[in-house]
């Protein structure tokens, strides 16, 4: 069984613009809350496939994860997975689906989180975390909005 969440924000820009912002790990220190770094696993532009370790602070640690790029419709729709296995988490799957709708010259974020394969007490907990991951989703909208609209 899933752990799903839903945030929404709405940009002042193109969603051209909110789409490639998304996906420019060079830019992420500018807006990601408690960014430490990011190591690009590959090279070339970003596609499906592409991988990378992201550090943060969250809750009050250092976590490290790996994200790949599962797919990409420009400018609709990016959908990442991070593999709870490879990095701090230890355990499950986290998906992250945005789709980006134009609006009067705005942008529609809408971001689906989806977390699977966690099981007994971590499932638990997994839902007992899920407000606190749509809280930290929705402040890496908020600060992708303020940093786009400058």
């Amino acid at each position: 069984m899933s752990i799903r969440f839903e945030v929404k924000r709405n940009l002042n820009v193109p969603k051209e613009e909110a789409y490639k912002a998304l996906l420019d790990l060079d830019s992420a220190r500018q807006w990601m809350q408690g960014f430490v770094g990011i190591e690009r696993l590959d090279q070339g532009p970003m596609q499906e496939g592409s991988q990378w370790k992201e550090t943060r602070r969250m809750f009050g640690k250092e976590a490290t994860e790996q994200f790949e790029v599962v797919e990409l419709n420009e400018p609709e729709k990016i959908v990442l997975r991070c593999d709870g296995t490879k990095g701090t988490t230890g355990k499950g799957e986290f998906v992250f689906t945005y789709s980006l709708a134009s609006t009067n010259h705005h942008t529609e974020v809408t971001l689906n989180g989806e977390i699977n394969g966690l099981t007994g007490l971590t499932k638990l907990f997994g839902k007992m975390m899920a407000g606190s991951f749509k809280k930290a989703c929705a402040k890496d909208l908020d600060s992708l909005k303020e940093y786009l609209e400058k």
